[in-house]
């Protein structure tokens, strides 16, 4: 892409079906005047037109002035909701700032540059994908801010904010947050709530006045995170209705918000949410904010799309031929007994595995969860050759070998605790509240963090590690730093996060790292670009997983989610599921077992073949294509499938969720293929096929030729849902046929 800097007063530009139009004319601060959906090529003196059509009439008691909200909202422009910066100086002073934009710089793929008058009074640019970046500032208030707006060409729009102290004392930094207009339309509220095991639960409720704020205060992103706080028109749903969506890319505190005031106007925003006193600047010093990303479209298929495509085209984005994974936790948990370890493996290789991952109780003094944390060298007493002989058969198998770590805890009862007690984050002379037996260590400490990374440097050397299971199983409570008064330390401990695990994958190429926390704690676009792998929960029962994953895909791509079967009793929910519908469910992300597969008959294991054989033939399209989800009769049924890039073929799976008066009795509708394309549609029955399954007419043919119709026939007319059981998978495939 060619990007040619130019300066202008109202900046369009357009990609991926999106149009991002911001103004700052006149030195004001910069304001957006639309993001959403592509406007197509219009004029400097449309361009013009559009900003003075987004003024409020005066009504005799307002402002004198237009009233304009920034990107970052101030007080000081007339607006009077949630404030985008916050801070002061020793004495209460400079905390009203004025802000003032003194340059603009655009970027941007074919960009045109034109005058809006004959006069030339504004300058207006137009242009493809692209970066556009404001400088404003404060001189009295001894203030900078730079503000970086990005188009991709998926159609995303990231926008980040850096404010610098050009005073002469400390500048106490309490809040920068960006803030974006929504339209009155958008009236209906989507965002996620949840707690361990129980992940990514959606909640709806219609937009009122005043402000919808949703914060997250764990240290680590939350299992009640929102992911991305959407605001669309009422109904809103996966293939149909207008809806924005904003998304805060912090690992540590953060906050989102919908707001609407008595004049009309309406905002979507965020930022990173600072702990008192954690961000103070000294002269000279800067702040830069999160990653806020946004989104917009008709349908959260769309939306999850082009987020997904953006997600495939980073250079940390791993590789679709994701290897099926057997990981032992659930299988062996602290019982780390070689022979046993050893017969896991080789049953890991008999049915396909090709990655074998070792969890936690390997180091020293880790025999249960209370002791060992920080310790990260191979236990003697349990591995007296160290982790060789286990490697050494799992190579031999063709797997790779991975590793769990947590590398940002500690125990206190550990050596490390006992020689570096002053490591551990506190803000006070008392140690904070435990949370499973263990503490927080401070990696915002240099030597710490070097500690750390010698470790597991060391680690990965040895025995030529693949994959790092990364765990991280506890809110931060009173995360302050023993070494400077503890000071609050949240945003630097993150921080500090994102450097170890880029310096580990920079020293040895290849490595993968799973973000886990407690399961699913910590999932966001910018633990996305450090980590290769998310552990969704550490409930696998299907039943639960399948909203989990449902809505984990609204964010991240389905090669990011580690998808696992399970044992037939979850040891979370204490339900028990058959075969077809673990795997059924497990099917659709990084596929894999967590599982003692050694009580499996030849039977069993059969079966548990064709799922893995069946996982291998289909997991490229799987793992590259477009998503689409549809809800069937009351919800009772759920649609889920990947068409693949060209259309040419499709894998949808059924879900039973429950027994209801409206269904299975009922059309199928089968999105997403070509609509002039001519496709035959058949169940594949992995393994044996769900329990409880009575086949449509359409779909007994099995072996057969299946049902050929065009893709719109499919998608408007579709075909009789079958009778399945609550709780069942049954698996259905398109391929498009020739004329």
């Amino acid at each position: 892409m060619n990007l040619a800097p130019v300066r202008a007063d109202i900046v369009h530009l357009r990609a991926g079906g999106t149009s991002l139009v911001i103004q700052a004319p006149h030195a004001q601060a910069p304001e957006v005047l639309h993001w959403g959906k592509d406007l197509g090529a219009i004029s400097a003196s449309v361009l013009r037109t559009l900003s003075v059509a987004t003024e409020e009439p005066y009504d005799g008691n307002a402002p004198n002035e237009p009233l304009q909200v920034g990107v970052i909202p101030l007080s000081s422009t007339g607006w009077m909701g949630r404030p985008g910066l916050v801070g002061h100086r020793s004495g209460g002073r400079d905390w009203a700032p004025h802000l003032r934009t003194s340059s603009t710089v655009v970027e941007a793929a074919d960009i045109v540059v034109e005058a809006t008058t004959a006069g030339g009074d504004l300058a207006v640019a137009s242009g493809g994908a692209g970066r556009v970046s404001y400088t404003l500032a404060d001189e009295d208030a001894g203030l900078s801010v730079r503000i970086l707006f990005e188009l991709l060409d998926t159609g995303l729009v990231r926008a980040r904010a850096k404010v610098g102290n050009t005073g002469a004392d400390d500048y106490d930094l309490d809040e920068v947050a960006l803030a974006f207009p929504l339209p009155l339309e958008a009236d209906e509220i989507l965002d996620f709530s949840g707690r361990w095991g129980r992940e990514r639960e959606p909640q709806r409720l219609p937009v009122r006045l005043g402000c919808h704020l949703h914060e997250g205060r764990h240290g680590r992103t939350g299992f009640d995170a929102p992911m991305m706080l959407f605001c669309g028109e009422s109904g809103f749903g996966f293939a149909h209705g207008r809806v924005w969506g904003l998304h805060v890319a912090c690992s540590g505190n953060h906050r989102t918000w919908v707001e609407r005031c008595h004049n009309g106007r309406q905002v979507i925003g965020g930022g990173e949410l600072l702990l008192p006193g954690e961000v103070s600047l000294g002269p000279g010093e800067t702040y830069t904010t999160p990653w806020i990303y946004l989104q917009s479209g008709d349908g959260l298929d769309e939306v999850a799309r082009r987020l997904h495509r953006w997600e495939r085209s980073l250079p940390s984005h791993p590789d679709p031929d994701r290897p099926v994974t057997m990981n032992v936790w659930e299988a062996v948990y602290f019982d780390h007994n070689l022979d046993t370890l050893l017969r896991l493996a080789d049953q890991a290789g008999s049915i396909g595995a090709e990655r074998y991952v070792l969890d936690d109780g390997w180091f020293l003094h880790r025999r249960n969860d209370r002791a060992g944390l920080g310790d990260w060298t191979v236990d003697p007493q349990v591995w007296p050759q160290g982790l060789h002989p286990l490697v050494d058969r799992v190579r031999a198998l063709g797997m790779q070998f991975g590793l769990w770590v947590e590398p940002e805890m500690i125990n206190v009862d550990s050596d490390l605790a006992r020689a570096h007690p002053e490591w551990i984050l506190r803000a006070g002379t008392d140690l904070p509240l435990e949370w499973r037996n263990q503490q927080v260590l401070n990696l915002a400490l240099p030597e710490a963090w070097e500690h750390i990374r010698a470790c597991l440097d060391a680690l990965i050397e040895e025995y030529d590690i693949d994959y790092l299971k990364w765990d991280h199983n506890r809110d931060l409570i009173d995360a302050g730093d023993a070494t400077h008064a503890g000071r609050a330390v949240v945003h630097e401990q993150t921080l500090a996060c994102y450097r170890l695990m880029d310096a580990l994958r920079a020293d040895h190429p290849g490595l993968e790292i799973e973000s886990c926390s407690s399961g699913g704690g910590r999932i966001d676009l910018e633990m996305l670009t450090h980590a290769q792998r998310f552990w969704l929960s550490d409930c696998i029962d299907p039943h639960e997983r399948q909203q989990i994953m449902r809505w984990t895909e609204q964010l991240v791509a389905p090669e990011y989610m580690g998808t696992h079967v399970a044992s037939p009793h979850s040891h979370t929910t204490g339900r028990t599921s058959n075969l077809a519908f673990r795997a059924g469910t497990a099917l659709w992300g990084h596929f894999g077992f967590e599982w003692d597969l050694l009580g499996l008959d030849e039977d069993e294991l059969a079966r548990v073949r064709e799922w893995v054989d069946f996982y291998k033939e289909h997991r490229r399209m799987l793992l590259t294509g477009d998503l689409v989800r549809r809800d069937i009769a009351d919800g009772s049924v759920w649609l889920h499938g990947i068409v693949a890039p060209d259309g040419s073929r499709a894998l949808y799976e059924l879900v039973t969720r429950s027994r209801s008066p409206l269904s299975p009795r009922g059309m199928l509708h089968v999105p997403g293929l070509n609509p002039d394309g001519l496709y035959e549609l058949c169940p594949r029955l992995v393994g044996g096929g769900p329990e409880g399954l009575f086949l449509a007419p359409w779909a007994q043919s099995v072996g057969d030729d299946g049902t050929i119709m065009t893709g719109r026939c499919l998608d408007e007319v579709g075909v009789h849902l079958p009778l399945l059981y609550p709780d069942q998978v049954l698996l259905l495939e398109a391929k498009e046929v020739e004329n």
